[in-house]
C-alpha cells in the first residue's frame, strides 16, 4: 500500500484514540489466531487503520506519540476485551483407503470453519500453487461445486496432461459428489455448509487407467473419510485394540507385540544356521509363537543371524538372547540394528548395567527382558533397578532340571510385589508340556521351550503340544484380523 486510505487525524488526541482502537482490534485478532494473549504491533495496527506502516511511523513521529506507551496504557478491562479466550473452531480429520490395484484410492481430509485453521489452510492452498500439485476446487460438473466448498490437493505429482485428466475428471467429480451426498444424507449438517470448508488430499496412481474405478473408489473413500471425520473415528479403544493386530498392506509384514499372552517362546540354541532355518520352516504359524535367537547361535554367527532368519520369519517376534552382563546400551544397539524385537540381559549383571540396558531398549522401542538364571533373589534384584524390564524370565539351568515346580511360586509373589507394574513373566529351563501347563496355571505369560521342540523328529507336533494347553493358545488371531476396513 503506497498511499494512505485513511484521512490523517487533525489532533494528537484524535490520533491516540484512533491508534488505541486499531491496536485493540489487532491484539484481539492476533490472539485468536495464535491461541494465546498477544500484544499489538505497529505493522498489524497499520493494517487495521488501512494505512502503510511507514505512514503510521510518520504520524507517530509527527504527533510525538510512543506506540508502546499507548498500547501499554490500555486499561486492564480494555486488554481483557481485546485478548479474549480463543474461540474453539471446528477442526476435524478424516482418512480412508478403498479399492485395489492401480486405481486404489486413499483420501486424507480436513473439515472445519472458514474462519478457523481449516479455512486458513483452504485459502493458503488455493492461493499458493505448487508445480505438479496444483490444488483445485472440487466440482460435480463445471460451474457446480458442492457445499461445503472443497479444495482437492493431488498427493502424487501431476507430470503430464494424462495425469491431469484423471485428477480434473473422475477424481474431482467423485470427491465433489461424495461431499454433496454426505450433506444430503445428513453426514455433514446442512446448517454448516456455508460455515465450513474441506481440504481433501487425493491419491491417484500414475498408472491408474480405469476412469470408472478411479471415480468409484474415490467417491467411496471420500464419503467414508467424511463420516469418520464427523464421528471422530477412531476411538482410543479402537486404536489400542488394533495397533498390535494390524498389518499395513503396503509394508508387507507385521511388527508383532506381546499384547495377548500366553506365548510359546522357542529357543533356537542349535549353533547351525541351516538347521535352524529348517526348524523355523516346520513351526506352525500362530500369533502365540515367538522365536529366540539363542546365545550359542548368536555367539557363532553374531547378531546378524536375526536379520538373516528374518528372510523366512518376517512376521515373527524375534528375541536376541545376549545374556548381557556389561555395556548394556551397546548390546541393545547391536540387537536393535539387526531388527530384534526384544533383547535379553542376565539378571546377574550390575544394577547400573541393567538400568542402562532397560533405558536403551525403551528408548529404541524394543522389549527389555531380564533372565534371572542363578539370581538368588529375583525380587530383591528388581527392587534395585531404576526402571522395570518388560519381561522377567524365571530360569533354572540345565543341571538343575530335576524338579517339577521350577520355582513357580515366585510368579504370584512377583505379581503381588509389583502389582503397579506392567510385567510379563516367562519361565524357562527344561520345559515340557506337563511343566508348561503347571506354569500357565500359576500365571506365567511366556513358556520358553528349547530341546523339546528343536530336537524333536516332528517339530510341528512338538509345538502343538504346547499350543493345545489352553483354549486361548489354540486361538489364531488371523481368524479375526481385519486387514483393510
Amino acid at each position: 500500500m503506497s498511499e494512505t486510505s485513511l484521512k490523517k487525524p487533525e489532533t494528537r488526541e484524535e490520533f491516540i484514540k484512533m491508534l488505541t482502537e486499531a491496536a485493540k482490534k489487532e491484539a484481539k485478532t492476533r490472539s485468536l489466531l495464535r491461541g494465546k494473549p498477544t500484544k499489538p504491533t505497529i505493522s498489524g495496527t497499520a493494517q487495521f487503520l488501512n494505512i502503510h506502516r511507514d505512514t503510521l511511523y510518520t504520524w507517530l513521529k509527527e504527533f510525538n506519540v510512543d506506540f508502546d506507551e499507548v498500547t501499554e496504557s490500555l486499561s486492564a478491562d480494555l486488554l481483557s476485551e481485546a485478548i479474549e479466550t480463543p474461540q474453539k473452531h471446528t477442526y476435524l480429520i478424516g482418512e480412508a483407503l478403498i479399492g485395489e490395484g492401480n486405481e486404489v484410492s486413499h483420501i486424507d481430509l480436513l473439515i472445519g470453519d472458514k474462519d478457523g485453521p481449516v479455512g486458513e489452510a483452504f485459502a493458503a492452498g488455493l492461493s499458493n500453487l505448487s508445480a505438479g500439485h496444483t490444488p483445485l476446487l472440487a466440482v460435480i460438473r463445471p460451474n457446480l461445486p458442492p457445499k461445503p466448498h472443497t479444495l482437492l490437493v493431488p498427493k502424487v505429482t501431476v507430470k503430464n496432461l494424462e495425469d491431469a485428466g484423471k485428477i480434473f475428471g473422475p477424481a474431482q467429480a467423485a470427491v465433489a459428489k461424495a461431499v454433496a451426498d454426505a450433506v444430503e444424507e445428513g453426514i455433514i449438517p446442512k446448517d454448516k455448509v456455508d460455515d465450513w470448508v474441506i481440504v481433501c488430499s487425493v491419491f491417484v496412481h500414475p498408472q491408474a487407467s480405469d476412469y470408472r474405478k478411479i471415480y468409484h473408489y474415490n467417491y467411496g473413500a471420500t464419503k467414508l473419510a467424511l463420516k469418520r471425520a464427523l464421528s471422530k473415528y477412531p476411538t482410543l479403544e479402537k486404536v489400542f485394540y488394533d495397533k498390535d493386530r494390524a498389518k499395513h498392506p503396503i509394508m508387507g509384514f507385521r511388527v508383532p507385540r506381546l499384547w495377548r499372552p500366553p506365548y510359546v517362546q522357542i529357543s533356537l540354541d542349535i549353533p547351525e544356521f541351516e538347521k535352524t532355518k529348517k526348524i523355523i520352516t516346520e513351526i506352525p504359524r500362530s500369533d502365540r509363537i515367538i522365536l529366540e535367537a539363542g546365545t550359542p547361535l548368536i555367539k557363532r554367527y553374531g547378531t546378524k543371524v536375526i536379520s538373516d532368519l528374518r528372510e523366512i520369519a518376517k512376521d515373527i517376534f524375534f528375541i536376541a538372547d545376549l545374556k548381557t552382563l556389561d555395556v548394556g546400551k551397546v548390546e541393545v544397539d547391536l540387537a536393535y540394528e539387526e531388527t530384534a524385537d526384544a533383547v535379553i540381559a542376565a539378571g546377574l549383571a550390575p544394577a547400573e548395567t541393567l538400568d542402562a540396558f532397560i533405558h536403551e531398549a525403551k528408548r529404541l522401542g524394543i522389549y527389555s527382558m531380564v533372565d534371572m538364571l542363578n539370581v538368588e533373589d529375583p525380587i530383591k534384584k528388581l527392587r534395585t533397578l531404576k526402571q522395570f524390564p518388560d519381561v522377567v524370565i524365571l530360569h533354572r539351568g540345565i543341571d538343575e532340571e530335576t524338579g517339577r515346580t521350577l520355582g513357580l511360586e515366585l510368579i504370584q509373589e512377583m505379581r503381588q510385589t509389583f502389582s503397579d507394574k506392567r510385567l510379563l513373566i516367562a519361565v524357562a529351563g527344561g520345559i515340557v508340556p506337563e511343566t508348561a501347563k503347571e506354569a500357565l496355571e500359576k500365571g506365567a505369560d511366556i513358556i520358553v521351550v528349547g530341546r523339546y521342540v528343536t530336537q524333536s523328529k516332528d517339530i510341528e507336533r512338538a509345538v502343538r503340544d504346547f499350543l493345545e494347553l489352553t483354549p486361548a493358545m489354540r486361538e489364531d488371531v488371523d481368524l479375526f484380523r481385519v486387514h483393510v476396513e
